[in-house]
Formats: C-alpha cells, sequence, structure tokens
C-alpha cells in the first residue's frame, strides 16, 4: 500500500501511541518540591531531568531517586517544555497513581497467611491496555503482586487504571530496578519461575502450578529477555491448534492463570 492514504494511517497510528500529555495536578514541579517529595516519602512514578541539569540539587535528587527506587529520565528541554508548565527549573517528577510495594513484604505477608505465592512479572510490555487487561485477570484470579522493572514498561496512570477496571489500585505493584535480581530474591524464598514462551517447554496444562509461583511474561514483540528465561526454573507454553504467530499477552496471561486456578481448586 501506497500514496497519501497510507500516510494517513501511519500518521493516525503514530499519534495513538504518542504518551498523553501528564494533567498538572499529577506534576511535581521543580528540584525543590521534587526534594522535599522524596525526603517526605510521596510516591513517584518517575523524576524528568533536563539533559543539561547539573549543580547539588540534581545530585541530591539521583541519591534519593536511586534509594527509593524512582527511575530518572533524562529528557531534552523540550520535553520539559512539552508539559505546558512554568518554573520546572530543569526537573519535574510524576505522582505515582499505583502504591508500589516491596517485594520481600508482599512475600512475607503472603507466607504469614499461609497462601501460597503467586506472582506475575512483566518483563518489556509497554501497551497500558495490555498491562490493565493483565491486572484485571490477576486480580480476580488470586494474584498477589505484580512484580514490574522501574524502566521498559507501561506507564501505571490514568489509562492503565481504567484498562483495569481499578484493580490496578487494589492488586499490590512491586517495582524492582532489576528483574534478575526480584528473581533471585524469589528464589530464596523457595518460589519457583515459570517463563511463558511461544511454543517450546512443558504444554501449560502438565505443569505443576500448586507450588509457589512466579510466572514471567514478555511484550509481544520482543517476548522475554534472553538472561531472565536462563533465569527461570521452566518454560512453558499454551498448546494451539493451529500454527498462528502468537496470543495476545493479556489473553495468554487469562488462559494460564484459569489453569493455575483449576489446578489449585482441584
Amino acid at each position: 500500500m501506497d500514496g497519501p492514504f497510507f500516510s494517513f494511517l501511519c500518521y493516525v497510528k503514530s499519534f495513538r501511541q504518542s504518551p498523553p500529555r501528564p494533567k498538572k495536578s499529577t506534576l511535581v514541579i521543580g528540584p525543590k518540591a521534587v526534594l522535599e517529595a522524596l525526603d517526605s516519602g510521596l510516591q513517584l512514578d518517575k523524576v524528568y531531568l533536563d539533559i543539561k541539569s547539573f549543580g547539588p540539587d540534581v545530585h541530591r535528587i539521583r541519591q534519593a531517586a536511586a534509594s527509593r527506587g524512582v527511575p530518572i529520565q533524562m529528557v531534552p528541554l523540550a520535553k520539559l517544555n512539552s508539559f505546558h508548565i512554568d518554573q520546572h527549573e530543569g526537573c519535574v517528577a510524576q505522582k505515582a497513581k499505583v502504591q508500589y510495594h516491596d517485594l520481600q513484604d508482599v512475600i512475607s505477608w503472603v507466607n504469614d497467611r499461609g497462601q501460597t505465592p503467586l506472582f506475575l512479572i512483566l518483563d518489556g510490555i509497554t501497551d497500558v491496555r495490555n498491562i490493565g487487561g493483565i491486572a484485571r485477570t490477576a486480580y480476580c484470579s488470586g494474584v498477589h503482586a505484580l512484580i514490574i522493572p522501574d524502566k521498559g514498561v507501561g506507564a501505571l496512570q490514568e489509562d492503565a487504571i481504567l484498562t483495569s477496571a481499578g484493580a490496578l489500585e487494589k492488586i499490590p505493584v512491586c517495582r524492582v530496578n532489576s528483574l534478575l535480581k526480584a528473581i533471585d530474591d524469589l528464589h530464596l524464598n523457595g518460589i519457583q519461575v515459570m517463563a511463558s514462551v511461544m511454543r517450546s517447554g512443558t504444554p501449560i496444562d502438565q505443569a505443576d502450578l500448586n507450588q509457589p509461583l512466579a510466572l514471567i511474561l514478555g511484550g509481544e514483540e520482543k517476548g522475554i529477555y534472553p538472561a531472565l528465561l536462563k533465569a527461570a526454573d521452566l518454560q512453558v507454553h499454551i498448546p494451539m491448534q493451529t500454527d498462528f504467530d502468537s496470543l495476545n499477552v493479556s489473553v495468554a496471561t487469562g488462559m494460564i492463570l484459569y489453569e493455575t486456578m483449576k489446578q489449585r481448586r482441584s
């Protein structure tokens, strides 16, 4: 396909994929205000810093954000100006719409309740509609928490929460700076890690899903990061009647979690 109509379709697709500008009410504006927010323990989704920013305040912001697991994104000044705010002085933070939890705290909470741990690890899933759908199904299926990286995942803001029908505000979310380190922590707590892949590995209905379990789900384009696949204890797949390329990751999650519920209830 070629010509003006094709160009228009490409423009529309690009426009739809552009992240919406955050609402001013969700922003913390200026280095001093961002530092106060970090020091007070306010949960932040992300800190934006001008790539040319420097000085003691910037250094303190970097240190405070790192200690609290808040990702920092270095951006050109034009990005900050696109928020249509004044006096940002090269620094803006976005307040978190969901509450983030420490992974070990959630594991201990699950064990204290005498329940069998069930976690989902989201690797490279950037479509907020998929994240919302996964959260919705996860909450209904008894998943104890979603584990996400601090970079490379869709923003858990209004669109994701709306798609999840509010489930993202109910299910614990653990944001970590390394999924590999999170897998190590899961293993130390006796939790087996399974990776959902296309065709290799064990059919999901033949895997033992009754044990303490964390399931890695990858983005539809790149799949699961090779190092995470290597760190997993087992690879599982959903048997299909045809050789069609793939299932939507949100739909696949629902199928796997239904099988998990079926095994655990029986």
